[in-house]
This record gives structure tokens, C-alpha cells and sequence, in this order.
């Protein structure tokens, strides 16, 4: 009997009724929180199902909200053996990869998305990431520019792009940009907070001290500059505008 047969009847004896319930029970888990649960349960269906490359990624995606980084990297990992033509894999362990300040690596899965999909805006925005961890900001700038061409109402890339214009020195533009996403979006407390530092460096202080009162109500961790620098990442310009706010 050759491999192919073989798996046929290994599908056909599984209990897809209790598969369906198990992925349902550990989407929800997942959703819910409870990473420890949601964990068992992906791990239940790489057992059942150990060919399928998207149980691999789900748990690893789980390992990673459990700080298990290791552990989601090697899943990640098989789940591009398994389906190396499928991008959420790449994307996944790029982002892990990018969070980990490992902004060569992390390029270069996103590259593959880009491979397999030239048209993820998420690709984009988060090599533009990358790059900008790398201190190549007019890359970043081009690969936000891009996401944003590709998903205009992607508010999170368009702030990336904002103050990335910034670091290059294009202040009116970004100041623009930034000013229409906080009308837009009024919760938006990463764009209110870099609006405030910008308003204050161009001499519009009371602008500026009005936004940062809606911002300190929503978020108070920018008043803390070595997080807004090493766990937000923003540009060191913007970094600087900011401490300058914070300081006067």
C-alpha cells in the first residue's frame, strides 16, 4: 500500500465531530485568554492532526502569549515545512522574530510573504517595522507608504508612516497626517501622544498640553520614555520631542 493510501485511511478513521469541537474549544481559549487551556488544546490537535501546517502556527502563536518564544519558533517552523507556499507562517514568526530585535531574520520572512502575496499591506507595515529597527528609515517609509497604498483604512501603518516622516525630517506632512488620524480616530493615544510632542517642537504648546491630557486619560505609559523608546520603538526624533515635552 503506498504512503498516499496509507493517509487516506488514517483520515478516514479520525473523528472529524470531535476535531471540530477540539479547534472550536481552542480558538476560544485563545480568544478568551487562557493561553495554558488553549495551549493543551492546539497541542490535542497536532496530535490528530499533525500534517495540518495552520495547528502548528495557532499554537505557536498561543506560545507566544505565553513567552514560550523557543517553543513558537520551532512551531512556526514546521508549519512552513509543512506548507512553505502559505504565508501566515512566514508573517507569524517574522513578528516574533521582530519583536526578539531580530530585524534581519524578521525582513527576510516578510520578504517571503511578499514572495507568495505581493499584496499583504501587514507584510509591508511590518518589514517597514523592521527596517526602522534597523535605522533604515526611508525603507520604512517606502514599505508603510506601500501598506497604506494597498489598505487605506489600515490606521495603525499610517501611523508608522507618520512618524517615520518625521525621523526624515518631513514634519509638516507627518504633523498633517497625524492631526487627521486623531480627528478620525479620537482613541488613537499613540498618534495623540506623538502629536503632542510635535506640537510642543513647533512652538504650539497649549495644542500641545491639550492633547496630552486626553492621552495620559488613555495611556499612561508614555510618560515613561525608556518604554516609548525600547518596548513602542518610536523614532529617536520623536523620542526626543517627547522628553522634551516631558522635561519642560
Amino acid at each position: 500500500m503506498n504512503r498516499q493510501n496509507t493517509a487516506g485511511l488514517d483520515a478516514a478513521n479520525l473523528d472529524w465531530g470531535k476535531i471540530s469541537e477540539l479547534r472550536k474549544a481552542a480558538f476560544a481559549a485563545t480568544q478568551a485568554g487562557e493561553f495554558d487551556q488553549a495551549e493543551k488544546k492546539w497541542s490535542a490537535l497536532i496530535e490528530q492532526l499533525p500534517e495540518t501546517a495552520a495547528v502548528w502556527s495557532n499554537r505557536g502563536n498561543v506560545r507566544v502569549r505565553r513567552n514560550d518564544l523557543e517553543g513558537a519558533i520551532a512551531d512556526y517552523d514546521q508549519a512552513i515545512t509543512l506548507a512553505p507556499g502559505e504565508p501566515d507562517p512566514y508573517l507569524n514568526r517574522g513578528a516574533l522574530r521582530e519583536a526578539m530585535g531580530e530585524w534581519e531574520d524578521a525582513i527576510a520572512d516578510y520578504n517571503q510573504v511578499l514572495q507568495i502575496d505581493p499584496d499583504d499591506p501587514a507584510a509591508y507595515n511590518n518589514r517597514g517595522n523592521a527596517e526602522a529597527g534597523l535605522g533604515e528609515w526611508d525603507l520604512a517609509v517606502a514599505d508603510y507608504q506601500a501598506a497604506i497604498t494597498l489598505q487605506p483604512s489600515f490606521s495603525l501603518a499610517y501611523g508608522n508612516y507618520a512618524l517615520a516622516l518625521y525621523e526624515i525630517g518631513e514634519t509638516q506632512k507627518s504633523l498633517q497626517i497625524m492631526k487627521s488620524l486623531v480627528r478620525k480616530y479620537p482613541s488613537f493615544v499613540d498618534m495623540r501622544a506623538a502629536l503632542t510632542a510635535a506640537l510642543w517642537e513647533t512652538g504650539q504648546r497649549g495644542e500641545a498640553e491639550s492633547n496630552w491630557v486626553a492621552v495620559v486619560g488613555l495611556d499612561t505609559r508614555y510618560k515613561d520614555l525608556n518604554w516609548v523608546k525600547n518596548v513602542r520603538r518610536w523614532p529617536p526624533k520623536m523620542v526626543t520631542a517627547l522628553e522634551h515635552f516631558l522635561t519642560l
